[in-house]
Parts: structure tokens; C-alpha cells; sequence
């Protein structure tokens, strides 16, 4: 039968690019002063690729905002400047030393790195004014962020109460905020860790070399594999050896464990994580077991 009609059906990735691609500039549209959060880990850079196409052939209209800890993997920070430089956009990095030099945080010597991003990241936004923060946060990466609209409302104090979130039927997305407050921007909402990786093997995106196996010095802590570091000692009966391991995830390596593999391409990659039974999130983040609703908690408090 000969065919008449052009198709003009979109395959599931670029439905998902076209969403996201019209998020980014409603935002760009709608918000005085917007930044987007860029961690340098693999949601960060397909966020940032998205907003590359979204604006393209002009640059990215916002800077970039990084809350480091000062555990980050070297990798990743190289990988973020390589971004950075090659789309020339501004990067601010809100550091998480310096927020406890000048007193914005407080380190206890029990609160983790990563939970003092929360006072740090508030602080950077409050400083820069900016009235909306792009996320890379998904809605299958953990039970708190299911509960996220695309457009998340945060009050004056920065937090987030997921019982008072604005309807977003037929895409709609309202916008409108009090003095002090701001929005969070979940552009990939929709996107699955799958999706992510058919989407950086698509486009030819480059991402930090930790995502792929590679020989790693690790021990074994609470039934994850950490890394080797002045920063992290072993503690009584752990010991170090060296592993075949690649992380799925990429945050304070503190807290962020890997996970023993083969996989050292993209196409081997997306053969692990679809069969996969546990999120990234739940397999390899440590301050995420601290309780059921520990995500819960520190989004409420101000975390992305």
C-alpha cells in the first residue's frame, strides 16, 4: 500500500527532549533571574544539553550553579569545566567551606558534607537573587521526588511543603511568587535513569569517565562500596582492595558507593541499568538511609 502521509510521530526520546526543551523556555520566558544547577553528574549534563538546544544558536540565557562540598570527585569537576568552557556559560560555585568560614553552616563534625549543601545552596540563591533553580531531580529516582511538580514552589525560608503544590494540569504551569520566594524547575521530570542513558548515547554527550568500569581502591561500608580517600577514612574492620566498579550516580564521595561492573560503554550500560531492580539513588547514596523519608526531610528543609 503506498503510503501517503508523512509520519510525524516522535519516538519516546524526543518526546521527552521536546517537554523539556519548551520547560526551560517557559522558564527563561516567565522568570526574572533563573540559574540552572549543574552538579557536573550525568542528569546535570543532559540538562544542560537540553538548554544548549533549547536557546540554540544563541548561548544559555542564566548561569550555572554548583554547591560543592569539597569531597566532589576529580572527575566530575573536570567534566563540569568542560562544559562550562566549550558553552561558555558562568559558573558560580557555592562552596560549602566557605559557607562554614563565614559561619552560613555549621559543621558539628556529624552533619555530612552533603546535608550543609542545603544552608549553602539557600544562601547562593538568596545572594544571586535568582527566582528559579533548575533541578535534575526525577520522579524515579526516589519516593520524594515522585512527589514533585515540574514547577516546585519553595516559601521565603526556601522549603518545600509537598501538600501545597500548584496543579499542573494539561502542562499548565503557574509561576507566580511572593516576595522571597522562588521556584524549582524539574525539566526531566519525566525522564527514567534508561532514559538518561539512551539520550547520552544518542547525542554523543560527554560525561565524567567514573560512570564507566574502571579499577578502583574501595571497602565495603553499610553494603556499599566506597572509595578509598583522605576524606574518608576506614573505620575498624574494613579494608581496602581494589575492584572492578563503575558508579551509577555521582555526589559526595563520602557517601556515594559504587557498584561492581563490566560495563566500560554505553551500550553495556543501558544493558545493566535495564535490568536493574533498585534506582541509582537507592543503591548507591548513603544519605539516603539514614531513614525512610531522609530525601523527605532535607527537601523540606531546602535540598534539590
Amino acid at each position: 500500500m503506498t503510503e501517503t502521509h508523512a509520519d510525524y510521530r516522535l519516538s519516546q526520546l524526543d518526546q521527552l527532549e521536546a517537554e523539556s526543551i519548551h520547560i526551560f523556555r517557559e522558564v527563561a520566558a516567565e522568570f526574572e533571574k533563573p540559574v540552572l544547577m549543574f552538579s557536573g553528574g550525568k542528569d546535570s549534563i543532559v540538562m544542560m544539553r537540553l538548554a544548549e538546544k533549547a536557546f540554540y544558536p544563541a548561548k544559555i540565557p542564566f548561569p550555572v550553579l554548583q554547591v560543592d562540598t569539597g569531597y566532589d570527585f576529580p572527575e566530575v569537576l573536570a567534566c563540569r569545566d568542560n562544559w562550562v568552557d566549550r558553552l561558555g556559560v558562568r559558573l558560580i560555585v557555592a562552596s560549602v567551606e566557605e559557607a562554614i568560614a563565614n559561619g552560613v553552616v555549621v559543621d558539628d563534625g556529624k552533619t555530612s558534607r552533603n546535608r550543609l549543601q542545603i544552608g549553602t545552596l539557600l544562601n547562593a540563591l538568596e545572594d544571586g537573587g535568582f527566582t528559579a533553580a533548575f533541578g535534575g531531580g526525577r520522579r524515579d529516582e526516589e519516593k520524594a521526588r515522585a512527589k514533585e511538580r515540574v514547577y516546585s514552589h519553595r516559601d521565603e525560608f526556601g522549603q518545600w511543603d509537598p501538600k501545597n503544590q500548584r496543579p499542573e494540569l494539561w502542562s499548565l504551569y503557574n509561576g507566580r511568587l511572593h516576595e522571597g520566594e522562588h521556584m524549582r524547575i524539574f525539566p526531566i521530570s519525566n525522564w527514567t535513569e534508561l532514559d538518561i542513558w539512551d539520550y547520552i548515547g544518542r547525542e554523543g554527550i560527554e560525561i565524567p569517565s567514573i560512570y564507566f568500569s574502571h579499577q578502583r581502591r574501595v571497602f565495603l561500608r553499610d553494603g556499599m562500596l566506597l572509595s578509598e580517600s583522605e576524606f574518608n577514612p576506614t573505620r575498624g574492620n574494613e579494608t581496602v582492595e581494589e575492584r572492578t566498579v563503575r558508579f551509577r550516580t555521582v555526589g559526595d564521595l563520602t557517601l556515594t558507593g559504587c557498584v561492581e561492573s563490566e560495563a566500560d560503554t554505553i551500550e553495556k550500560i543501558i544493558d545493566e541499568i535495564a535490568v536493574a531492580t533498585v534506582t541509582e539513588r537507592g543503591a548507591t547514596r548513603g544519605d539516603d538511609r539514614f531513614s525512610e523519608a531522609a530525601m523527605e526531610d532535607r527537601k523540606k528543609e531546602g535540598y534539590f
